[in-house]
């Protein structure tokens, strides 16, 4: 299979009309297509077709009992999928929809147990990307979709990220140029009881309790260790993910100790001839030695380390590094996303002076 990379992002209005009747059209037939939204590059199919579904697993590489997020361009389409809809959803919808948060509710017998992983209740999120949502909303149809890498990787957050993993697989990526985010979106279980967040993103518990009266965190998301044995009711709660090929470790404790551990770590790497990466900050990379040096961005500014998280972990499988090592974040607002997918980078390898 040929895969298409379509720039839709500064070309005509009749090219991107052109270049959204050919994604919608796919999708119609059953097929596969590559979008951007705020949070990464999603893998699109048709939700309520089963068939459709399982070509996304297929393409991935993707176990089949990690469920898929269907994208929404209506909140009306809600209604259509999900059995019941109590009213603190209803609130959550209004306050942060579009937008990068993912709902779960009791599923309606029309969505495929291929599409949920084989569970009853259904994920489900409304973009806020307008490229994302003219798709889906051309489509006719709603995007099952989950990041558009195969199974395990770094999620994509540039077109290139998409085409370096699913070139050949797919028919169509629509290029729409770097995403906002950087990394995926809160999950929060609304289906039965205290509504719990399954993965933290960029709507945090804070955000969440100005609507909600409370808030939990599921314990296998906050955890640090690999929980091997959890019902993945969503995304990125049970299996290894966002990982480079290389080895990351994270190091965290006082600043100076932090640094000076990682220096160590790095020489004795370097010392056995491995090609060796480290990851910091704009406040310190400065202060480290290695092969390869990036900094993920500013502490003062989370957004910023949200955004390059990915970038920077497909970087150093590009630049073929083969140990990396990395400062950890705070696990508060932002950071409690952002340590959970470094930590599962990681493979939960974490040192703590």
């Amino acid at each position: 299979m040929e895969t298409e990379l379509l720039n839709i992002e500064s070309v005509s209005s009749e090219q991107k009309t052109a270049a959204l009747r050919k994604a919608g059209e796919i999708i119609r037939e059953g097929g596969l297509v590559a979008f951007p939204t705020e949070t990464v590059y999603g893998l699109g199919a048709d939700a309520l077709n089963a068939e459709a579904a399982a070509k996304i697993y297929a393409a991935k590489g993707r176990p089949s009992d990690n469920p898929l997020i269907v994208h929404i361009h209506d909140i009306s389409q809600v209604y259509e999928i999900a059995e019941e809809v109590p009213d603190e959803a209803k609130a959550v919808m209004e306050k942060f929809w579009p937008g990068p948060l993912t709902i779960i509710l009791n599923k309606k017998s029309c969505v495929p147990d291929g599409t949920t992983g084989g569970l009853h209740t259904v994920a489900i999120r409304m973009p806020s990307h307008p490229i994302a949502r003219d798709f889906i909303r051309e489509s006719g149809r709603m995007i099952a979709a989950p990041s558009a890498n195969t199974s395990g990787r770094p999620s994509p957050t540039l077109a290139s990220h998409v085409y370096e993993d699913m070139q050949g697989r797919i028919p169509l990526i629509l290029d729409g140029g770097a995403v906002g985010i950087g990394i995926e979106s809160t999950i929060i279980d609304m289906s039965t009881g205290i509504p719990t967040i399954l993965r933290p993103g960029y709507i945090t518990k804070d955000m969440l309790e100005e609507v909600l009266p409370e808030v939990k965190i599921d314990p296998a998301v906050s955890g640090r260790t690999m929980k091997k044995d959890v019902v993945a009711k969503a995304p990125g709660m049970k299996y290894r993910h966002y990982a480079p090929k290389g080895q990351l470790t994270l190091v965290e404790g006082d600043k100076d100790k932090v640094i000076a551990k990682i220096n160590e770590l790095v020489r004795e790497k370097k010392e056995e001839g491995y090609k060796v990466g480290v990851i910091g900050t704009d406040e310190t990379l400065d202060a480290y030695h290695a092969d390869i040096l990036r900094s993920i961005g500013s502490r003062q500014k989370p957004e910023s380390v949200a955004a390059n998280l990915y970038r920077i972990l497909r970087e150093f499988d590009d630049l073929e590094c083969d140990y990396m090592y990395s400062e950890s974040f705070f696990e508060q607002g932002l950071g409690n996303a952002i340590m959970n997918r470094m930590l599962k980078a990681a493979g939960y390898h974490l040192i703590t002076l």
